[in-house]
């Protein structure tokens, strides 16, 4: 890896409606657009519960700004990060450089559903994704609605990207809300993956749950789920600050 670019560097990189945040992990820090989607505790606990092994090849898909890659980058990984949006593309671009993680992280601007452009068939052993949770017509369409309803990619899209990408015995992680779990499985299992490992997070104890970390696996047989000790929002602030 190379070195972190200065503070100064940093500030002097930021561009309007821009602000500059430090992830406090590794040095890190992210610039991030203020007019779009800015990452939220979501995104730190996927790259978190994520299972990536030494020397995988790693794929996300639908990066944003690159928070994920930024906070899994290490020197034994090879990552490629996809993001449809040009211009946030572009941002995840620079701060993977500032970063100096540009020789473990490679973003491009393109559509995962057009999988032929994620590269052969069985390429990655782990893929990772942040995707939109709501359909549309559910919620309330703001400024982040690519980023929140399924405007470019459904959970059937999302799934199929993934199938196209691992190897046999790959692993597929992601967030989502449980209202869509029936959903989630069975788009895993149209895509011959079975989930092994799911954990919610519940803002506190006496609250419903409010998003789910899912891990399917490339043709894992089903009947060996693991359902994880939930996540608290206190444990999991916690866990953001660790």
């Amino acid at each position: 890896m190379g070195s972190v670019a200065s503070l100064a560097a940093w500030q002097a990189a930021l561009r309007d409606s821009e602000r500059l945040d430090d992830l406090q992990y590794a040095g890190r820090r992210i610039i991030q657009n203020t007019e779009t989607t800015c990452f939220s505790l979501d995104a730190v606990l996927l790259a978190r519960f994520a299972c990536i092994k030494r020397g995988d090849h790693v794929l996300e898909l639908g990066t944003g700004a690159g928070v994920i890659p930024l906070l899994i980058a290490r020197d034994d990984l090879t990552i490629d990060a996809v993001e449809i949006d040009p211009v946030m593309a572009e941002l995840a671009m620079r701060n993977v450089r500032l970063n100096g993680l540009a020789d473990c992280v490679r973003v491009r601007t393109g559509d995962f559903r057009a999988t032929e452009g994620l590269g052969k068939r069985g390429s990655f052993d782990c893929v990772l994704s942040n995707p939109p949770w709501y359909p549309l017509g559910q919620g309330k369409i703001g400024r982040a609605a690519r980023a929140h309803h399924e405007i470019t990619a459904t959970l059937a899209d999302v799934a199929a990207a993934a199938r196209h990408a691992l190897r046999f015995g790959g692993r597929f992680a992601l967030v989502h809300v449980p209202a869509r779990l029936d959903e989630l499985f069975f788009a895993l299992k149209e895509n011959g993956m079975a989930v092994r490992r799911l954990q919610f997070f519940a803002p506190r104890m006496d609250a419903a749950p409010r998003f789910v970390l899912v891990e399917a696996v490339v043709g894992a047989s089903v009947g060996a789920l693991t359902v994880l000790p939930p996540l608290l929002g206190d444990a999991a602030q916690a866990e953001k600050e660790a």
